[in-house]
């Protein structure tokens, strides 16, 4: 009896080809919608965790607003590494200058720091070295330059021992990062970043004279309350007690945030489409009561021939399921090329057709052709034999 349902309801989707596929439009539509955005809002915030995780989950930001007019010293920062809470502690600050290498002359941006900041961000060397405490203590003129930066001034990346001007000053390359890996501020791979020793950048920059950022990192990532905790207590401590003198950003809630929001992002956006194949829903009911008003000799003549209401609101439904299933497998081969489409066009982010996401747009799929195909079903099965046969449409 099933088989016979869907031979009928195959062949009278087949003989109205163009209705068929308008009535599918719909769905196609709404289940391409639903899964090309929560892929999409999937992609980013995969995209967003792991530049968050690159940074280090085990990350504190200290940001000072007000220094009191007791601003905080380089030689202060061993006082905040603690060893059960604080594992270590660099400054961080940044300024613009022009960068020259014989006659080819750029704006970069240098960044000064200390050893520390190395492990802390997690950097790998291409070639050369990074700075060490002497070249901190002493305020030696060394450079670690980013790939992009040694290939733009220098021309290759195996530059370790030549030397750069910054704004005027001579400064000797020991360095040079792997390529697309820069500080945490880096969005982009094509920039121009370099790091000096900070208190080199102190004389190369007047802006920058005393740490109004820098980055610790607790002993691990499951200390890292007690890391802000300790930290917030030393700088109130610092600070006469007042806690709107500086700010600490805890980086593993910060990525529980994104998280959270780019959750809310995908739901929104699930629901947004979801109104798209409800309206797909609408158009095979109405569609399904048409077809029910052309055939009513036919569902006459199956009555008469002994066909219960059972057999007949059967028929009618397993049509409205296999027009709305059918315009699902189209939206997601529809959804598939546009990912696919997007990838091509996107490099910074990864978009795939999640299996769960699929599994949610056919299962309501089928929960739309199955309420929106009832109605008419319904309205076939209750048709009177007689009054089906009498009907001359």
């Amino acid at each position: 009896m099933i088989f016979q349902s869907i031979k009928m309801a195959w062949n009278s989707i087949a003989s109205n080809k163009m209705r068929s596929f308008l009535t599918m439009l719909g769905i196609i539509i709404g289940v391409a919608s639903l899964i090309v955005l929560v892929s999409i809002a999937d992609g980013a915030t995969g995209s967003v965790t792991d530049t968050i995780s690159s940074m280090g989950t085990n990350l504190l930001t200290v940001s000072i607003q007000d220094d009191k007019e007791n601003p905080l010293r380089l030689s202060e920062l061993s006082d905040f590494v603690d060893e059960e809470t604080i594992r270590m502690a660099a400054p961080y600050a940044q300024t613009s200058v022009t960068a020259k290498s014989g006659y080819t002359s750029d704006t970069m941006t240098v960044y000064g720091t200390t050893g520390a900041y190395y492990d802390i961000q997690g950097l790998s060397l291409q070639n050369g070295r990074w700075m060490n405490k002497a070249d901190v203590d002493n305020h030696t003129y060394v450079v670690i330059l980013n790939a992009y930066a040694a290939t733009q001034l220098i021309g290759r990346t195996n530059c370790v021992g030549e030397s750069i001007s910054l704004d005027g000053k001579k400064y000797q390359i020991i360095g040079v990062l792997q390529d697309e890996q820069s500080g945490i501020s880096s969005t982009q791979s094509e920039r121009m970043e370099a790091y000096i020793p900070y208190t080199s950048l102190t004389r190369l920059s007047d802006s920058v004279l005393y740490v109004t950022t820098f980055y610790a990192t607790s002993a691990d990532e499951n200390s890292m309350d007690a890391a802000e905790s300790y930290l917030t207590q030393k700088m109130l401590e610092r600070f006469g007690d007042d806690e709107d003198a500086f700010t600490i950003v805890n980086q593993s809630a910060v990525m529980e945030t994104m998280e959270s929001v780019t959750n809310t992002l995908a739901w929104m956006l699930g629901g947004i489409a979801a109104i798209s194949l409800v309206v797909g829903g609408i158009g095979i009911m109405n569609i399904m009561l048409v077809s029910v008003t052309e055939r009513t000799k036919e569902i006459g003549i199956r009555k008469a021939i002994g066909a219960g209401q059972f057999s007949i609101m059967a028929q009618f439904l397993t049509e409205a399921l296999m027009v709305s299933m059918m315009g699902c497998m189209a939206g997601i081969a529809l959804s598939a090329l546009i990912l696919k489409v997007a990838g091509m066009f996107v490099s910074d982010m990864s978009f795939s057709i999640s299996p769960q996401v699929t599994a949610l747009a056919v299962g309501f799929s089928a929960f739309i052709g199955i309420v929106f195909g009832i109605y008419p079903a319904w309205k076939a099965a209750r048709k009177h034999p007689i009054d089906a046969l009498r009907y001359s449409g």
